[in-house]
């Protein structure tokens, strides 16, 4: 039985009805994470005494006694704190650093009885579309591991892809979750801001970031998002969910109007892409949806606008990294004002210091109402543009990303180029709305993802479609590193 090509909910099914334990599927996870995290770098910390000890757990409970995801292994973005676990962000800022409680999130998962495999390496303090920016090093793209698996969520969308995880927690500023799961061929979800708890995020950009599920497809990411959306006391900007999140039951696309955008679907996609995605739309054609053109003529702007606003915010949350409250701090500085210069200095990695500046020149007097104020009136424009678009389209679709997963160092030297590959998610992000990456096929041996955005708060809408789309496109690609697992004997057998 090959273990790590189960989904979640198959595992789930097998652990239910105890043809499967929950520590031989954690059991199989570790050893194939021994086995290839050293290409690959999807972790940062491993637990497997966490992760065996909650497995053991779950399997002294009765059958019927057992909570829904019982023994599922989970990998959890290094962003979200852990009690008694390193979190560091990929940043030597927090080396060693310890939280003393858990994020709400990570703990609603985990009470559901989700079993952690350990955190996943990040683009420091969540800057960056590639994971390159993390101090501990670079992950790998499971599919070409000369390639980057994107960011900042680089690390659990590697993990999943590779079998080093049935399942991950990433988070999203800008496109964080969506692209690395186009990058590295499996699904990422975004959901509408506000449904999942931020307390326990650390903070990038704090009306931006939202977390969410990376699986290997959509059903997955659905029985995942029902344990993370909810209100939380302990999160201001957390909402209570209009509806219960359904697991989706059919493939229908039957009447399904779909608005392909046009300003982030044609000029400076990659032709490759571009193919991939137009062979996509005639599949879900075929399947019963109509497809037309959308527009949204403010998105031009979202890049500029997101790289004033998101900078400025976090600007803000990480003037909070001072060497005086936790974390690093200079041992060598004079002075109170010597000890901040030197201890930043020492913490923080290029792209961060550079995001730094940014929002603190955005904010400073002169400047404000110049660029963060305009910038705040673009993000005004492109919410009304996607309510306009929705009354004529029950969900919009563009490629992803531009580009498939570009080669380990190419972009590092060019930070807008860079920037450039998070263009057609961050739209959705200025927006807040729900959004998730499909695998659409593969464009020179690499994945391409498909966009699909919906209204805010109709996540049962959204993973509805995406399960329909999914059927409709029919990829089932499996990366070298998860098609060549060997069959797994159970332990004790001859």
């Amino acid at each position: 039985m090959k273990l790590l090509r189960l989904t979640a909910t198959e595992a789930a099914r097998m652990i239910g009805e105890g043809s499967l334990t929950a520590t031989e599927l954690t059991a199989a996870y570790l050893e194939q994470i021994e086995k290839h995290d050293g290409d690959v770098f999807a972790y940062l910390k491993v637990t497997p005494e966490v992760a065996l000890r909650q497995a053991e757990a779950i399997d002294l409970l009765p059958a019927g006694e057992r909570p829904p995801l019982a023994g599922l292994p989970l990998a959890v973005k290094d962003v979200l704190c852990t009690e008694g676990i390193e979190t560091t962000c990929a940043s030597r800022f927090l080396e060693n650093y310890r939280p003393v409680y858990t994020a709400t999130c990570v703990k609603q998962v985990l009470s559901a009885g989700a079993v952690m495999l350990g955190k996943t390496n990040m683009d420091e303090f969540a800057m960056g579309s590639s994971t390159e920016n993390s101090a501990y090093g670079p992950t790998a793209n499971p599919w070409d591991t000369g390639r980057v698996p994107g960011g900042s969520s680089g690390g659990s969308a590697a993990a999943v892809a590779a079998g080093e995880a049935l399942w991950a927690l990433g988070s999203a500023t800008g496109g964080s979750i969506r692209q690395p799961a186009a990058f590295c061929g499996i699904v990422g979800l975004k959901p509408t801001y506000g449904a999942v708890s931020r307390y326990g995020l650390v903070a990038f950009a704090s009306s931006f970031d939202q977390v969410g599920p990376i699986t290997r497809n959509v059903m997955d990411a659905a029985l995942l998002m029902r344990h993370l959306a909810g209100k939380d006391p302990l999160d201001s900007t957390s909402v209570e969910y209009p509806d219960e999140i359904k697991l989706p039951d059919d493939r229908d696309l039957t009447g399904v109007r779909i608005g392909v955008i046009s300003e982030i679907s044609g000029e400076g996609i990659d032709s490759g892409v571009r193919a991939v995605i137009d062979e996509t739309m005639k599949k879900l054609e075929g399947a019963g949806a109509s497809i037309a053109e959308a527009s949204i003529p403010h998105a031009e702007y979202a890049l500029p606008a997101y790289y004033i606003l998101a900078p400025a915010e976090a600007s803000a949350n990480l003037a909070r990294y001072d060497g005086v409250r936790y974390g690093l701090r200079a041992a060598s500085a004079g002075g109170v004002t010597e000890m901040y210069e030197e201890t930043r200095s020492l913490g923080f990695g290029d792209e961060v210091k550079r995001r730094i500046m940014l929002g603190t020149y955005a904010l400073s007097s002169g400047y404000y109402e110049a660029y963060y104020d305009q910038a705040q009136k673009v993000r005004t424009l492109i919410i009304r543009d996607f309510e306009s678009a929705f009354e004529d389209f029950d969900f919009l679709v563009s490629p992803t990303a531009p580009t498939t997963a570009f080669r380990l160092g190419e972009k590092t030297a060019d930070p807008l180029t860079m920037y450039m590959s998070d263009i057609c998610t961050i739209p959705v992000n200025l927006a807040g709305l729900p959004a998730i990456s499909l695998p659409a096929g593969l464009s020179d041996g690499l994945p391409v993802g498909l966009q699909i955005i919906a209204p805010p708060f109709t996540a049962t809408k959204l993973l509805q479609a995406a399960f329909s789309a999914e059927a409709a496109i029919g990829f089932d690609g499996l990366s070298p590193l998860l098609e060549g697992v060997e069959e797994q004997e159970k332990p004790g057998a001859s």
